[in-house]
C-alpha cells in the first residue's frame, strides 16, 4: 500500500494524466459509431477508457457511459416544462448539467490517480466525450465552453472533428467542412484532429490531396464549374463567377490552417485507421503540453490576477465607505464644520460649560420634581385627615 502511494506522489512514479478526446461532428457524420469503435479498440487493448455522454436527446447508445447526462437531466421534461424546441432543450439540458461540472472533474481526477483501496485497478489513460449531433449547440454555447475549459484546465484535451467523407466529395461541401473545423479550432483553442470517417464507402485520399496540393483543389474546382455543380443556368458556367472565386480565396486562406492540422481517415464500420487515430492523439497530447498548456496557464493566471484586483478594488471601496461612515458619525457628535469661514465654532471650554449647565438644570429639575411629589403626598394626607374629621362629626 505504501509503495502505491509513493509511486503516486514521487516524480519517478508519477502517473501521466489521461488524454481527453472530445468528439464533435455534424449530424450524420458517424460520430456515435466512431465513439463506439474507439471505445471497443481501447477495451481490446485492456485499457478501458472513461466515457462521458453529453447528448441528452440520444435514445439508444451503443456503448456504456461512466457519466451520462441523461442520468441527471430529463430531456423531454425540459422540453415540456420550458416550452422549448429540440435544440433549445438540448442547450438548456447542457446548461443544467454544467452546474455539476465540479462533481464531474472530481470523478475524473479520482479515476486518473491510483486508488490505494484498489491497487490492481489501473488509472485510466483516455477519457472519451460524446457530444450532441447539433454541433453548434455544444461548440458555440456558454455551457460547452465551460465544459471544455474545465476539462482543459485539468487534462490534455483534444478535439476530434468527425467528417462524413462521402458528403465532402464536392469542393463546396469540402470547403464548408473545413471552414467549420477552422472556426471550432479558433473558438476552442485546443489541438484538433480531422477524422475523415466512412472511408469504406469513399476513400479520403482526394480530401488529403486537396488540403496539401492547392493546384489539385483548383483542378477539382474547375471540374465542378464545368459540370455546373453550383446550380447555375445551363451553359452560363455560373461557377466561374461568385462561387468559384469565393472557394478559390478560401482555399488560399486555409493553407496555414492545413499546415497545423492532423488528418486521419478511418472506417468506424470496419475499424480501419483507428491505430493511426491514436497515434495522432498521442502527438496532439504532446503538442497540448508544449504549446497549449503554457497559454492556458497564462490565461488562468491572468484571470486570477483580474479576480484579485477586483477583490482588492471592492475591499478598498468597502473600507472607504466605512471610513466615510466613521467620519460622519464623529462629526455628528463632535464639532460642526462651518460652511462659512466667518462662522464661529464652539470651543471645548464652552462645550464643557454648556454640559455643566445642562447637568445643573437636570439636577434642579429633579429637585423640583421630588418637592412637588412630596407636596402632593402631604396634601393627600391632609385631605384624608379632613375627610376622617367630617365622618366623626356626622357620627
Amino acid at each position: 500500500m505504501d509503495s502505491v502511494l509513493a509511486a503516486a506522489t514521487s516524480p519517478e512514479g508519477q502517473t501521466e494524466k489521461p488524454v481527453v478526446v472530445v468528439c464533435v461532428g455534424m449530424a450524420g457524420s458517424g460520430k456515435t459509431t466512431f465513439m463506439q469503435r474507439i471505445n471497443a479498440h481501447l477495451h481490446g487493448k485492456k485499457e478501458p477508457p472513461y466515457v462521458i455522454n453529453l447528448d441528452p436527446a440520444v435514445t439508444h447508445s451503443p456503448f456504456a457511459s461512466n457519466i451520462d447526462i441523461r442520468d441527471s437531466v430529463n430531456y423531454k421534461k425540459v422540453m415540456e416544462e420550458y416550452n422549448l424546441g429540440p435544440n433549445g432543450a438540448i442547450m438548456t439540458s447542457l446548461n443544467l448539467f454544467t452546474t455539476k461540472v465540479d462533481q464531474v472533474l472530481g470523478l475524473l481526477e479520482k479515476r486518473a490517480a491510483p486508488d490505494p483501496e484498489h491497487p490492481t485497478r489501473k488509472p485510466v489513460k483516455h477519457i472519451l466525450v460524446d457530444t450532441p449531433g447539433q454541433i453548434e449547440v455544444f461548440v458555440w454555447s456558454a455551457s460547452g465552453s465551460i465544459l471544455l475549459d474545465s476539462l482543459a484546465s485539468s487534462f490534455p484535451t483534444i478535439i476530434a472533428y468527425v467528417v462524413d467523407t462521402p458528403r465532402t466529395s464536392s469542393t463546396s461541401t469540402f470547403m464548408s467542412n473545413m471552414l467549420y473545423a477552422c472556426s471550432i479550432l479558433y473558438k476552442t483553442r485546443l489541438p484538433m484532429i480531422v477524422v475523415f470517417n466512412k472511408t469504406d464507402a469513399k476513400d479520403a485520399s482526394f480530401a488529403k490531396e486537396w488540403m496539401t496540393d492547392w493546384e489539385a483543389f483548383q483542378a477539382a474546382l474547375n471540374n465542378d464549374e464545368n459540370n455546373n455543380s453550383f446550380g447555375g443556368q445551363e451553359g452560363e458556367g455560373s461557377g466561374s463567377g461568385y462561387m468559384g472565386s469565393l472557394l478559390n480565396s478560401m482555399s488560399l486562406m486555409l493553407e496555414e490552417f492545413y499546415n497545423h492540422l492532423s488528418v486521419v481517415s478511418v472506417s468506424s464500420l470496419h475499424g480501419t485507421g483507428i491505430d493511426d487515430f491514436f497515434e495522432a492523439v498521442k502527438e496532439k497530447a504532446e503538442e497540448f503540453k508544449r504549446d497549449y498548456q503554457p497559454e492556458l496557464d497564462r490565461r488562468r493566471a491572468e484571470r486570477e490576477e483580474n479576480k484579485k484586483k477586483q477583490r482588492e478594488k471592492e475591499l478598498e471601496k468597502m473600507m472607504k465607505g466605512m471610513s466615510m461612515d466613521t467620519t460622519a458619525s464623529t462629526s455628528a457628535v463632535g464639532n460642526i464644520k462651518p460652511e462659512d469661514e466667518d462662522m464661529e465654532v464652539l470651543s471645548t471650554d464652552e462645550e464643557s460649560e454648556d454640559e455643566l449647565d445642562d447637568e445643573q438644570d437636570k439636577e434642579g429639575l429633579q429637585a423640583r420634581y421630588e418637592a412637588a411629589m412630596l407636596h402632593q403626598d402631604e396634601s393627600t394626607t391632609e385631605d384624608a385627615s379632613f375627610v376622617k374629621y367630617l365622618h366623626s362629626q356626622r357620627g
